[in-house]
């Protein structure tokens, strides 16, 4: 059975590049030059969303080993949304891009067991299981403890597929919750920590990571910093780079010493770039793209090696 995080870090490793590209299509992003095709209605809508991730898709798929497409940008769109973050997952796929669906679910029993199904499972039907989205990571919510998180964990053992587990977010009101401390001394952000790599232990890989990992974001490098320390077992989705403020210096402290433990997220700066850069045009959008992303790769890169 394939390991989910190692066949991450396998692709980092081999593009050098410890990054994954949020495809978060608001209708504004999307260039003229692909709208004007299409009738301004919703399924004229989620065509140009197709268009436009596959486009972006094509300009990366040969240096970011991975795609994070939010689901609620394309829910907002009812069922020609849901049909658009399906043909754009396949179509990653199809690229050699993983995939990782963020989906923030939690719930507990079937209901967990549904949406799990659903995104990194089967779908149970008479006499045999479908396969409904098939993407490779998805993002839940633990707040309801193990109950909620278990069913995800037993797909991933079956299927070979991985979690990302909310506990630091970049968001200013975070630490509402998050920071409060707890009687045994920790906060509640560490106490997630601590359970997530415990809960990860049977699906470490050959890297010493589990594919029961965490999301912890950029924009609180001292908290991204311990939780390294405390969760040494545990891979980070790290978001909050670029148009949220976090910097690589940074993000740099989520990786350990041989530069490996996180991978990063950027939605608008790489999906808006040719809005940004005066050096491409309305038409190139894909290409700016792509600079966009060397970029920030090799910012990244850098400061990992010299943290």
């Amino acid at each position: 059975m394939k390991n989910a995080i190692d066949e991450l870090i396998d692709k980092i490793k081999k593009m050098d590049n410890p990054t994954v590209m949020g495809l978060d299509p608001r209708y504004d992003m999307i260039p003229n030059v692909i709208t004007k095709k299409y009738e301004n209605n919703l399924e004229g809508a989620c065509k140009a969303i197709v268009e436009f991730n596959k486009a972006l898709i094509d300009a990366t798929y040969d240096i970011i080993p991975a795609v994070k497409p939010q689901i609620a940008f394309y829910e907002m769109f009812g069922i020609e949304g849901i049909k658009a973050f399906k043909e754009t997952c396949k179509y990653a796929k199809e690229k050699g891009m993983l995939v990782i669906a963020d989906i923030k679910r939690g719930d507990i029993g079937s209901t967990a067991s549904g949406y799990s199904n659903a995104y990194i499972g089967r779908t149970p039907l008479l006499d045999k299981e479908e396969i409904i989205f098939d993407v490779d990571f998805v993002t839940i919510n633990p707040y309801l403890g193990i109950d909620g998180v278990k069913p995800f964990i037993e797909d991933c053992k079956k299927y070979g597929k991985g979690i990302f587990i909310i506990d630091k977010t970049s968001n200013p009101s975070s630490g509402e919750l998050q920071d409060l401390k707890l009687e045994n001394g920790r906060t509640i952000y560490e106490e997630v920590a601590v359970l997530i790599e415990k809960w990860g232990e049977e699906l470490r890989g050959k890297y010493g990571y589990s594919s029961i990992s965490s999301v912890v974001g950029a924009t609180y490098p001292e908290q991204l910093k311990t939780l390294r320390k405390l969760a040494p077992h545990t891979f980070f989705l790290i978001p909050g780079y670029g148009a949220q403020g976090g910097k690589a210096e940074d993000i740099a402290l989520g990786f350990d010493e041989n530069g490996i433990g996180g991978i990063v997220n950027a939605s608008r700066s790489l999906m808006c770039a040719y809005k940004k850069d005066e050096k491409f045009s309305e038409e190139e959008f894909g290409k700016a793209t792509r600079a966009e992303a060397i970029r920030m790769r090799d910012e990244i890169n850098t400061a990992i090696k010299n943290k």
